[in-house]
């Protein structure tokens, strides 16, 4: 398989394929808690999901405070990850059938790539994804470097970027994918039409009409 047959599908992890935003966001507001810090709002956590996790915090808190805030996340979130955390209905069906057709799978976060594969493997998704692209060092979304390592894992083209925010869709257009909003995750129907999406649904069954069979 090569970029001339091209078969990998990228999907964006939280807020796409797994309903985890209460548990990042009850993380994310622990942290101001746990320092004495005033908190945000849900929703304004909620709007800046997607974004890396220092650049959401240096949106509520004074610059010198932003690293204990994100040392204070990741000790908390590796432990409470699970507690509400689900796949979406549907999304474990729809990738088994997709994997069954041919095409090759992976998930391209912005999540660090340790905690992406811990979260995958809990979330009983693992089986279902050929690889598991976490955003390490490197440009997040909606830069598409995510997006162009999951493929050279993958070792094929791409064909769709599937995600729940403007980033995600920014991204896969920028490496050159056609790209699928779904509406049950972060971002608004208004933002995400805004962001010009070949595809708005509210699911991922659509895909199925859209990839059939590879021979």
């Amino acid at each position: 398989m090569s970029a001339s047959d091209p078969r990998g599908i990228l999907f964006d992890l939280d807020g796409t394929l797994v309903d985890s935003l209460p548990d990042i966001i009850d993380s994310f507001l622990h942290s101001f808690t746990h320092l004495g810090l005033q908190s945000p709002s849900h929703a304004e956590v909620r709007a800046l999901i997607g974004h890396p996790l220092d650049a959401m915090y240096a949106r509520f808190a004074p610059a010198d405070r932003v690293d204990a805030l994100c040392v204070t996340y990741r000790e908390h979130y590796p432990r409470n990850f699970h507690r509400r955390s689900r796949p979406f209905a549907g999304v474990t069906e729809v990738l088994q059938v997709l994997r069954e057709r041919g095409y090759l799978l992976s998930v391209a976060t912005t999540k660090r790539s340790d905690m992406a594969h811990r979260f995958v493997e809990a979330m009983g998704l693992s089986p279902l994804l050929h690889h598991v692209q976490g955003t390490d060092g490197f440009p997040h979304k909606p830069a598409p470097d995510v997006i162009h390592r999951a493929l050279a894992a993958l070792g094929t083209g791409g064909l769709w970027m599937v995600g729940d925010t403007s980033l995600d869709l920014g991204a896969g257009r920028a490496a050159g994918l056609r790209t699928y909003a779904v509406t049950w995750g972060t971002h608004s129907v208004e933002e995400l039409t805004a962001a010009g999406p070949d595809e708005l649904q509210p699911n991922l069954l659509r895909l199925l009409e859209l990839l059939p069979p590879l021979r």
